[in-house]
């Protein structure tokens, strides 16, 4: 794990990361025989319960020095770590010091499965440990130990709220040994970015820090050799070293490793730059009026699951005979038939609270997977211009690409990576096959008392809600706190309307209201709270009970829509039944919800609704909860074959451009 990360004299060279390896045929076909194995024979928690004995024999003497006494121990460890490396007897020293200075600075010293969890991180695996057993501290362990090893540290969050929120929180147990910490979010100038890179440990989300790394790239666009980079370094200022924001990929883990390394490993990162006259405005406004009058099923087909469309031979005649108001001559009958694709795709796939909103008269992208508004980020190929002319907002200029990378691509080229999440057991083959990631599920610190009531599957949307607001009343007036998951801020405000109908107060958590998210999640635990919630309450978030709630139960979470993955729907559940509180949750869904209509054969669909509509509560549950397995089945299926074929044109794409020395 180490090798390549540490030598004798410390970390070397200037923008260090891994060489990337360019796989054959061969090397796929193995490394998807070994991920199968992999998800079937992970290393067992116990192989490591030797860490929890080696700490807590140094737990006396550690209890009994100064704030001062641990601050030199830290740094004496500093050159043992740095030379000799990561031996049982120094990180056990080291895992002592910081569980030390966590219980003396932030009253939480870490509990004996932490420990596990922490050394499985050092060692460049996936720690799988259930919602609410304390991964933020956890990270403190391996990110000292590294960082005091002389290892720059990346600690990477999903969001700008959890980074903040991580690191100013473990901020003490740092400082307590002498390292700096960093912090990273949106809106940053290069000048702050690049002092936080140089800090021990820096704190920063999955798109801010390969964002970064990607503009680093455009300044190193020939990707010079280290002797190369040593030598321009000796033209100080004139150089481009002083550009570069990072000072290299060493090591980084990744919280929510399954939703960074996997669900958002099938969208490319791109940085673009605005483009004067590609197309006028009227183009555009031309393409958006033809597709609008082009007739589903006989001009175009849609597939819901891909999300792409494709003209049927009558479309492709109807583009060539349209009337395009003063079109340039330019524009060839490939690019009208681009352009009207581009704007069915804007009438019919991309919908207000669903993929975007219009906020400050501006289309601004809601980021699938967190929930959350994703500031200054466009769609290309005129898709973004296609949605602003259709919800009538002012039309942004065209953007051509610069550079762009996959998350599979950037992650391989860290030194060293580890990761931990909630689920990750589901994707364990291919975290293995694509990252070499071993994946192992670390025990619970308390016995789980999160109990699953019996999952409710309605015919139609109409009957679900009403059902929803049904089981909200009841335990509202039992005095638990509920938290509603959505899928879509529509479905949040949909909610919300019915709600306020029937007179009972509540609070809304969705990308219009990202602001306010730490009070809505501070009150989300307290006696008779409603919170409805898109999936910015999924993942990372913390919802402490309120004095006298664990005597009621605990947190009810109610999910009124499956997600595409089925460990997304074991993220929400995860939000009750935190570190041994009671809790409960269920499923309230419908056969007519957006996963079935996408990915479930139509003749099923018609199969299973009348057994829904007539037949008791267990059949019709049962039968709804198979229809659902077939459509998240088939749903991570596509995705996964998604994320391969990007993969693969990732790698074809960077062997031909490192031939001609351009960037990514």
């Amino acid at each position: 794990m180490f090798k390549g990360i540490m030598n004798p004299g410390g970390t070397a060279g200037i923008y260090p990361e891994r060489e990337e390896p360019r796989p054959g045929k061969a090397d796929r076909l193995s490394g998807a025989i070994e991920g199968f194995f992999a998800s079937r024979f992970r290393p067992k928690h116990g192989s490591y319960s030797w860490i929890v004995k080696a700490v807590n024999a140094c737990q006396q003497s550690t209890r009994d020095l100064s704030d001062e006494e641990i601050l030199e121990t830290g740094r004496k460890l500093r050159p043992l770590l740095k030379k000799e490396g990561f031996s049982r007897e120094r990180v056990a020293r080291t895992f002592a010091l910081v569980r030390e200075a966590a219980g003396r600075h932030l009253g939480m010293p870490h509990f004996d499965v932490q420990l596990v969890g922490g050394y499985i991180l050092l060692n460049g695996m996936v720690a799988e440990m259930e919602t609410g057993e304390g991964k933020t501290l956890v990270a403190t362990l391996p990110a000292c130990t590294m960082a005091l090893a002389g290892i720059p540290v990346h600690i990477i969050t999903v969001n700008d709220y959890l980074t903040s929120r991580d690191s100013d929180w473990m901020t003490p147990v740092y400082k307590a040994l002498g390292l700096t910490v960093g912090t990273i979010v949106h809106g940053m100038d290069p000048a702050a970015r690049k002092e936080a890179y140089q800090c021990d440990v820096t704190y920063c989300t999955n798109k801010e820090v390969t964002f970064d790394y990607l503009r680093d790239r455009l300044i190193l666009w020939d990707r010079p050799t280290q002797i190369r980079l040593k030598v321009e370094r000796l033209y100080g200022d004139a150089s481009r070293i002083p550009q570069l924001v990072m000072r290299g990929l060493y090591f980084a883990i990744v919280d929510e490793a399954d939703s960074v390394l996997v669900d958002e490993a099938r969208t490319p990162l791109i940085i673009s730059s605005q483009v004067d006259g590609l197309y006028e405005q009227k183009v555009y406004q031309s393409a958006i009026t033809i597709a609008g009058a082009f007739i589903p099923g006989k001009d175009f087909v849609i597939s819901e699951g891909d999300r792409i469309v494709e003209l049927t031979h009558s479309g492709k005649s109807r583009v060539k005979d349209s009337d395009w108001e003063n079109l340039p001559e330019s524009i060839n009958e490939k690019q009208r038939e681009h352009l009207v694709k581009q704007g069915l795709s804007a009438l019919h796939l991309f919908k207000p609270d669903k993929q975007y909103l219009v906020k400050d008269d501006k289309i601004q992208i809601i980021d699938e997977y967190t929930g959350r508004l994703m500031a200054d980020r466009s769609w290309e190929m005129g898709l973004h211009q296609l949605i602003e002319i259709k919800e009538g907002c002012e039309m942004t200029s065209p953007k051509q690409t610069l550079a762009r990378i996959s998350y599979q691509r950037f992650f391989r080229r860290y030194l060293g990576i580890a990761g931990m999440t909630g689920t990750a057991r589901e994707v364990s083959g291919e975290l293995w096959s694509v990252y070499r990631m071993r994946v192992v599920c670390v025990a619970t610190n308390r016995p789980i008392q999160r109990h699953h009531i019996a999952d409710r599957v309605y015919a139609g949307e109409g009957e679900k809600w009403k059902a929803v607001i049904k089981t909200i009343s009841k335990m509202h007036d039992s005095g638990r706190p509920v938290l509603v998951g959505t899928r879509s801020v529509e479905a949040s405000e949909q909610l919300s309307q019915f709600l306020e109908e029937d007179g009972l107060p509540h609070k809304v958590l969705n990308a219009r209201q990202d602001q306010e998210e730490a009070e809505i999640i501070s009150q989300a635990g307290e006696i008779a709270q409603i919170t409805v919630a898109t999936n910015m309450a999924g993942r990372g978030t913390d919802i402490r009970l309120a004095p006298g709630v664990a005597e009621l139960g605990g947190l009810h979470v109610i999910g009124t829509e499956r997600h595409e993955a089925s460990r997304i729907d074991r993220q929400l559940f995860g939000r009750c039944g935190r570190q041994g509180d009671p809790g409960s949750y269920s499923s309230m869904i419908s056969i007519d919800d957006e996963l079935v209509k996408v990915y479930v054969n139509k003749f099923i669909q018609w199969l299973a609704m009348p057994v829904v509509k007539k037949q008791g509560m267990f059949i019709s549950s049962w039968v709804g909860k198979m229809v659902f397995r077939m459509a998240q089945r088939a749903a991570e299926r596509l995705h996964s074959r998604m994320r391969k074929n990007l993969l693969k044109m990732d790698d074809q794409m960077g062997e031909s451009l490192s031939f001609s020395g351009r960037s990514e």
